[in-house]
């Protein structure tokens, strides 16, 4: 492997330019692996329950991978799939609890960010008179925007490993995963805000082309009409594309990001295949 992404030794903290940067360079890397894998794990999505359990297992097989490269210690897809496979159904618990948990987590933001924010109305409002309730209604939506942002961002960066030890390390449940993110990124927690808003803004110009674009025409068309529908598959094939080569970009990120936690708190040079006189954890 030319590029150099890290070392099986003593690996040196990351910033958060490094993190995304080395992301995108191993993607780039194995980027037919990784759509192919990608284009998979988005057709699956279409068989209900069991087909969601396996892209959430492709999706950590992909940060298996990736994790792998990163420590020069790489494995073919059929290897590692094998490691995968029987830990499908602890994939889709850790999406399902993970998407559950953030819902819940915007809900109780938004209610918070309604309440606040209502006050603040009622407030300027009662100090500055008629004209104070519209500049409050603005603060007001400032706020609410901010508290959900900082807020949902706060809890995902806690979970944005959440797969990834369940992929590569041993001994360990869909459960236990999710507590050992939690466990690893409480110390990091601000700088993990600002790679995710980094890898955002960097696959924001593909997801938007792909995605919003598409998805805008269909405003302004009358629903039911032969050129909405025509547009509305367009639509649905620009989010799958978006979609396939958005995510090997994300799982290589965790990949990443997972070794460069466990670097900072734990000082260790990982290998996926440890010795078998030795314990891995």
């Amino acid at each position: 492997m030319s590029e150099n992404f890290g070392s099986s030794g003593q690996i040196q903290p990351l910033s958060i330019g490094n993190v995304v940067s080395a992301a995108v360079r191993l993607y780039r890397s194995h980027l037919k692996t990784y759509l192919n894998l990608a284009a998979i794990a988005h057709l699956w999505i279409l068989v209900p329950v069991y087909g969601w359990a396996k892209y959430a297992a492709i999706s950590g097989l992909i940060s298996r991978l990736a994790f792998g490269e990163l420590i020069y210690q790489p494995e073919g897809v059929q290897t590692a799939s094998n490691h995968i496979n029987p830990r499908l159904w602890s994939f889709l618990r850790v999406g399902f609890q993970i998407g559950i948990s953030l819902l819940v987590v915007y809900l109780g933001l938004a209610i918070a960010g309604g309440i606040l924010s209502a006050l603040l109305v009622a407030l300027l409002g009662g100090i500055l008179g008629r004209g104070g309730v519209i500049v409050a209604t603005t603060l007001a939506l400032i706020l609410m925007v901010i508290i959900l942002l900082l807020g949902l961002t706060w809890f995902y960066s806690r979970w944005i490993v959440a797969e990834v030890p369940l992929a590569v390390e041993e001994n360990i449940n869909g459960g236990e995963s999710i507590a050992r993110s939690w466990e690893l990124t409480k110390a990091s927690v601000f700088r993990i805000q600002g790679i995710v808003l980094v890898a955002f803004i960097v696959t924001l110009p593909l997801v938007f082309v792909l995605n919003y674009i598409p998805s805008l025409f269909l405003l302004k068309l009358e629903p039911g009409t032969a050129i909405y529908s025509i547009v509305y598959v367009i639509s649905l094939i620009g989010s799958l594309v978006g979609g396939v080569l958005v995510m090997p970009f994300w799982q290589t990120l965790k990949a990443v990001l997972y070794l460069d936690l466990r670097t900072r708190r734990e000082g260790l040079g990982l290998q996926l295949r440890e010795p078998p006189s030795q314990d891995f954890r």
